[in-house]
Parts: C-alpha cells; sequence; structure tokens
C-alpha cells in the first residue's frame, strides 16, 4: 500500500494549527482525534471583535479630529478678537488722560486763551492727536447731540428734568462723550434726558408740572 507515513514530529501546516487553537478555545481536548470544531463560527467572532475595535478607533479618530477643530476655531478667534479689539486697553488706559486734557481746555476763559494763544494751539492739537490715535486703533467717539434720541445700548442718563418743547426721552445735554470699537461698548456717553411736561390744568397759573 503505497503512501508517504507522516512525521509525528513534523509541524503542523498554518491552517491546522488554527483549528488546533480552535479546538482548544471550544473546550475540546487535543487527544489525536481531530474534534469537531465550527471553525467558521469561531472565525465570525473574531471578526466581529476586530470590528468592533476597529469602530471604536474611528470613533476616537473622529473625536481628537473634532477636538483639534474646535481649538483651530478658539484660536482664529482669539486672533481674529485681539486684531479687531486690540484698541481697547489702549483706550481705557488713555481715556482719563483724554478727559483730563479736555477738562482743562474748557476751563480755560476768553481772556486766558487770549493771552496763552500759542499754549492753548498746543494743547488744542495734542488733544486732536489723541483722538487720532484712538480712531487709528478703532476707537471711535459717541458725541451725541441736543435733541437727540436717548440710546441706552450707547448713551447713560445722568438726569432727567422737563424742558418745555423737547420730546421725551431726547437727549438735552451732553456732559461726557463715549467711546465705541467696532460693536464693543468702553464707555457709554453720559447725557441728560428730557422728561414729559405736564400741562398745568385750565385756569392754573401755576408753574407745569413735570410728568415723573
Amino acid at each position: 500500500m503505497s503512501g508517504t507515513a507522516q512525521n509525528p514530529d513534523q509541524e503542523n501546516s498554518p491552517e491546522e494549527a488554527q483549528l488546533e487553537d480552535a479546538a482548544q478555545e471550544s473546550g475540546v481536548a487535543a487527544d489525536g482525534v481531530p474534534p469537531v470544531v465550527d471553525a467558521y463560527e469561531v472565525m465570525q467572532i473574531r471578526l466581529a471583535d476586530l470590528e468592533a475595535e476597529l469602530e471604536q478607533a474611528k470613533d476616537r479618530q473622529l473625536r481628537a479630529l473634532a477636538e483639534a477643530e474646535n481649538t483651530r476655531r478658539r484660536g482664529q478667534k482669539d486672533r481674529d478678537d485681539a486684531q479687531r479689539y486690540g484698541g481697547v486697553k489702549l483706550a481705557r488706559d488713555i481715556l482719563p488722560v483724554l478727559d483730563n486734557l479736555q477738562r482743562a481746555i474748557r476751563s480755560v476763559s476768553s481772556e486766558q486763551r487770549e493771552l496763552a494763544a500759542d499754549v492753548m494751539a498746543g494743547v488744542e492739537l495734542t488733544e486732536r492727536e489723541l483722538i487720532g490715535a484712538l480712531e487709528k486703533n478703532n476707537i471711535m467717539r459717541i458725541n451725541p447731540e441736543i435733541g437727540d434720541k436717548f440710546d441706552a445700548n450707547q448713551h447713560q442718563a445722568m438726569f432727567e428734568a422737563p424742558v418745555p418743547g423737547a420730546e421725551k426721552g431726547t437727549i438735552i445735554e451732553v456732559i461726557q462723550e463715549g467711546f465705541v470699537c467696532h460693536d464693543r461698548l468702553i464707555r457709554a456717553a453720559t447725557v441728560g434726558v428730557a422728561r414729559a411736561v405736564v400741562a398745568a390744568p385750565a385756569g392754573d397759573a401755576s408753574e407745569p408740572e413735570a410728568e415723573s
């Protein structure tokens, strides 16, 4: 009878070794008799495990990419804000100096201005240059005029007073100008606002009363 006898010391092929591993995983001892093993089912289980690991790896990658994108966007927003609102800190440091300078200019009488015309010209030039420096940094003045409508987003009412002929809610006095950087309010303009005047009853010669 012809045939090649198998050497017991000969190593198994990879396919045979895989079947033996599957047999051991199934709990059947390898006693020389080939166990009944559903190798396909074992491979399916392994494949399912690998797919689950792959999905987890994809999920981790997507989360990492999303976090990186969020970080990039935050960084870009910080850079844009620094460029857009970079002059705000400068304005807050300079505005008190400008306020004092303007108060000094307003306190000078006509006679003093005539006696020190050159000095006053230099002081007023300094005021203009300060305002120009603010404007170069996108710091613009809020300088309402008498009769303008009060805007709570840009104005701060310091007082209300009845003014005959003035519409209720209009500005009757500008106390201090405000400043804004793009859409960011740095300082509201402080103003006085008109309050409605209540007409006196007919035949009453007393002063009109203000509406409270």
